[in-house]
């Protein structure tokens, strides 16, 4: 499975943060229910990696499920062992070094033109362009005319109303955290993240 052309198909990726495994499992679970099909568990929830590991043994690989928020090399490591299928990084990390040393698909944070030439260098198979919401839609067609084939996401303050103009301004899908999440990872409604869920796309028409 080819992960660019799947999030290019999917648009949306989906970025979970709960106060435990179990919870993170839950928001998994709903929003696969929901059609959110591409998934990434943030290593800042407490148990994250035993979430992956479950989420993973649950699901057919159709179900694209991640680890985010990976730092540090033994994170990499943990999360290749849980059988996570791509990594998300917030920088430059060393746990994105290690993740291209173990084969694993890489999307690296960047915000710069430098951080971003030098995220694909490095061998990242997409840039997170985060914080997104720092410069905005129009800040991707800057981006896009000097490096017109780097495959960039649009993360960090992405919500339904702004997720299409993203798209249309050259991301090739939108990482959402707490504008779907809610406070569904922390004990909030899971029937208000499965209408969030939907919401989204309908707006996307996915």
């Amino acid at each position: 499975m080819e992960l660019l052309t799947e999030l290019r198909h999917r648009k949306v990726l989906a970025i979970i943060r709960a106060d435990g495994p179990d919870r993170a499992l839950d928001c998994v679970r709903t929003l696969i229910d929901a059609g959110i099909t591409a998934l990434e568990v943030s290593l800042t929830t407490p148990g994250g990696v035993d979430a992956i590991a479950k989420a993973r043994s649950e699901y057919d690989p159709s179900i694209l499920i991640g680890a985010g928020t990976v730092v540090t090399a033994a994170q990499a490591d943990e999360v290749a062992a849980a059988g996570a299928g791509f990594v998300v990084t917030p920088a430059i990390t060393r746990g994105a070094h290690r993740s291209v040393d173990l084969g694993l698909p890489l999307l690296c944070g960047a915000l710069t033109p430098t951080e971003v030439v030098a995220a694909l260098d490095l061998g990242a198979t997409a840039v997170k362009i985060f914080p997104a919401k720092v410069y905005g839609p129009s800040y991707f067609r800057e981006l896009r005319a000097p490096i017109p084939d780097a495959p960039l996401l649009a993360v960090g303050g992405v919500d339904a109303q702004t997720a299409p103009e993203y798209l249309a301004a050259g991301a090739l899908a939108v990482g959402v955290g707490s504008p779907l999440l809610g406070d569904a990872g922390t004990g909030g409604s899971l029937t208000a993240l499965a209408d969030r869920a939907a919401g989204f796309r309908a707006t996307l028409d996915i």
